[in-house]
């Protein structure tokens, strides 16, 4: 099967009856159909009809180079610097459709995965390594188009540097088999976004020390034994209206469980190899590729950003001061900020070991050492200029049953009252609602902790040319 349609996408995973408890209720029936999924598997349905779109085709697929068919442009390897424009056209066509709101969107695992295939020369001749495991899985997502999530880190028990779980007391996902089917994990992982609602989860684990907890593979979701205990839903109610955002694009976050699942042998990419579990990720293209799409992503969710605080400025007619100007232009300032990050990876993109071209890594990780810090940012412009205006925002349900009160009396410069309300309801969701304050979180952390990701970028980034520059200079200065 090669790239899929949406309604494809949603009978294929209503019909794996995944293991799926939120609030206490185990989901049963079509999970597209209940309230916390509805919404975004509709915006995720509509991500794959894109890439049947005639004038889209060519952007949003290519041709597999095993089954001749048409496939996802996220799954594209890079081998020329043209390949890289091409899969970031077709990464903000799939981010404009949700605005960015969507970090789980199909191409981010896609492009994770995609990363692994190209450096599985790596694992070659490596104890517990099984290249060709994941190649085949590679070319098995693409040629069927699967959606997938995934899990990387451990529950938060304790935070120490160096904490060792009790042997006897399983919380964090471990090996405690080996049989002629496969490995055998028992214990939880977190964070899997859109848990549940896709077709595969891909585990890779980094722990440092215990081989036990050193493993990569992919399996079904409807794995016996798996199971996706979600948060609550923030999915504030159907109504576009009432909740334009997270009625849309809620993605659910569930704590993954394994009890003693089975992973069969041809799903295992490593195990119990602490060596390739610390450094495959790195080694890999990982990082530079996923940023690649994440800062796609995140350069059209600033435009939307942008777009809802210059509608209220014009709604509400305040334009004309300059501290508003000034937090206007901040926001502008970032999305160009962003754009030149992303511009520049592709400039500086590099064939690494492994015969393939990555966007240079030392301009992603600054890219994603400022987001986390400017979209924070976003959300105290959009409270600061609404002001007043993000508490004065009924309901669909009272302005069907208005008298013309609400109307009359929530009219603004621009617009009538509803119309006006419709603004400030978007402009709430997105930063004070329980989908908004989320977001929030989400980009605080989305690629980790961001005092660690500044360790790694003080660690990697090559400044010695720079210290020979003052060397030289303070050594022309003595002669």
């Amino acid at each position: 099967m090669p790239a899929i349609t949406g309604q494809q996408y949603i009978e294929r995973i209503d019909a794996l009856q995944t293991y799926i408890s939120i609030d206490g209720e185990v989901v049963t029936g079509k999970v597209s159909e209940h309230p916390a999924f509805k919404g975004v598997m509709q915006s995720q349905a509509k991500l794959f009809d894109l890439q049947h779109d005639d004038k889209l085709q060519d952007s949003m697929t290519y041709v597999s180079p095993t089954s001749n068919q048409r496939v996802g442009m996220s799954f594209l390897q890079v081998t020329t610097a043209e390949d890289l424009v091409k899969r970031r056209h077709a990464a903000r066509q799939w981010a404009l459709s949700n605005h960015g709101f969507m970090g789980r969107s199909p191409d981010y695992m896609n492009t994770t995965l995609m990363a692994l295939a190209s450096a599985a020369e790596y694992l070659k001749d490596k104890a517990n390594c099984f290249p060709d495991h994941l190649l085949k899985f590679y070319e098995y997502a693409r040629e069927n188009d699967l959606t997938m999530t995934h899990t990387f880190i451990e529950p938060q028990v304790n935070r120490r540097r160096f904490y060792y779980e009790d042997e006897d007391v399983i919380i964090a996902a471990k090996i405690v088999d080996k049989t002629s089917q496969g490995l055998v994990i028992k214990g939880a992982r977190l964070l899997a976004t859109q848990g549940g609602i896709t077709d595969e989860l891909l585990v890779l684990s980094t722990n440092g020390f215990d081989k036990e907890k050193g493993f990569g593979f992919s399996i079904p979701s409807n794995t016996k034994g798996l199971k996706f205990l979600c948060r609550q839903s923030f999915v504030g109610g159907e109504s576009t209206y009432d909740y334009p955002l997270s009625a849309r694009f809620e993605e659910m976050d569930a704590i993954v469980v394994f009890d003693h699942v089975i992973v069969p042998w041809e799903r295992v990419f490593y195990y119990e190899n602490n060596e390739v579990a610390n450094n495959f990720m790195n080694i890999s293209g990982f990082q530079a590729y996923s940023l690649h799409q994440v800062l796609s992503r995140q350069i059209a969710k600033t435009e939307f950003v942008l777009g809802v605080v210059q509608s209220i400025v014009d709604t509400i007619n305040i334009g004309e001061y300059q501290h508003v100007q000034q937090k206007v232009v901040d926001i502008i300032v970032a999305l160009e900020t962003m754009k030149a990050f992303l511009l520049k990876s592709e400039l500086e993109a590099k064939r690494d070991d492994f015969g393939f071209i990555r966007p240079d890594q030392p301009t992603l990780q600054v890219a994603i050492h400022v987001f986390p810090k400017v979209y924070p940012t976003f959300t105290e412009i959009i409270q600061l200029l609404g002001a007043s205006g993000l508490m004065s925002i009924p309901s669909e349900k009272a302005f069907a049953a208005d008298n013309g009160d609400l109307e009359h009396y929530l009219q603004s410069f621009k617009d009538g009252g509803e119309d006006r309300v419709k603004k400030f309801r978007l402009a709430w969701d997105l930063t004070m609602s329980t989908f908004g304050t989320r977001q929030t979180l989400y980009e605080r952390f989305f690629f980790g902790d961001p005092v660690r990701l500044a360790g790694l970028l003080y660690q990697s980034y090559n400044r010695e040319q720079y210290i020979q520059r003052v060397e030289d200079f303070l050594k022309n200065d003595d002669e």
